[in-house]
């Protein structure tokens, strides 16, 4: 896909890191907390749909990509992701941005919620990675099971971590229904070292995590959306906990195009529904 929307490009020293970020489109600030190994150009063809609507700011987290981390020994906390996106809104805005977090960036969204009020005024949660939503036995199977695919990158890498990723969430790896003419997005030297550091530091992060649910309850300056993907099976981790959150707010789970990834399998779609969902119409 080809675009000739300007994409600004530029770097933010923060605690512990430096941030590499992009902004492109006009409008109300729209932020992209991308999932798993996604940086900033994870989501390049939503944002191309999105650019005429919102000025979208995608960014690389901590230790992906072109974000650096000043003790590349030290893995990231959820609430450093989070304390991370604070400072890059307080960088470009002094009014409150919505935002889309989608899986771990969905993880990030909440803490930010909890951590900076009044930062965001929508929140789009998709599929939150996070086994604390869930009730106990639930949440204990899960916390193993990422804990047994680490195990599982360590002794066989990517090639035999990949595939039970994908079943664990629920991901569909031929994307059969996929729309066309989509951005390629190969397994490149720097893809790879994102799925390293997001596999051994942040799976680590996500079973770690102590939000408690009492503080998202008691959240009142948000409007949170909880969000699944339609092809999404129902039984897997990421929309159970997308269900939790729903039942834990007393609200609907809105139905997006695609599965865990259809912000990037289904992004025309997905950015219509986005929309609509942002101005209440969804």
């Amino acid at each position: 896909m080809t675009s000739t929307q300007t994409t600004t490009t530029g770097t933010l020293p923060v605690p512990g890191a430096t941030l590499y970020y992009e902004v492109r489109g006009t409008g109300p600030l729209l932020l992209i907390s991308q999932s798993g190994e996604g940086d900033a150009n994870r989501s390049t063809d939503l944002v191309h749909h999105l650019a005429a609507n919102y000025t979208v700011l995608t960014y690389d987290r901590r230790g992906l990509s072109r974000s650096t981390l000043t003790d590349p020994t030290r893995p990231g906390t959820l609430t450093e992701h989070a304390d991370d996106v604070h400072h890059l809104l307080a960088a470009l805005t002094d009014k409150p941005a919505l935002m889309l977090g989608c899986s771990l960036g969905a993880v990030i969204g909440l803490h930010l919620a909890v951590r900076h009020s009044g930062q965001i005024s929508t929140f789009i949660a998709h599929e939150p990675v996070a086994p604390w939503l869930l009730p106990t036995a639930e949440r204990a199977h899960h916390e193993h099971e990422l804990a047994d695919l680490q195990h599982l990158y360590r002794d066989g890498g990517l090639p035999a971590a990949l595939p039970q990723i994908a079943t664990a969430l629920g991901i569909d790896p031929t994307n059969q229904d996929a729309e066309s003419n989509l951005t390629p997005q190969p397994m490149t030297p720097q893809r790879i070292a994102n799925f390293d550091t997001f596999i051994r530091h942040d799976f680590t992060a996500i079973t770690r995590d102590t939000l408690d649910i009492a503080d998202i309850a008691a959240l009142t300056d948000i409007r949170i959306i909880p969000a699944a993907g339609r092809t999404t099976p129902r039984t897997v981790f990421d929309y159970r906990c997308a269900q939790e959150l729903a039942a834990l707010l007393d609200s609907d789970l809105a139905e997006f195009p695609g599965g865990h990834n259809g912000n990037t399998t289904h992004p025309k779609a997905y950015a219509i529904h986005l929309h609509q969902a942002l101005h209440g119409a969804a």
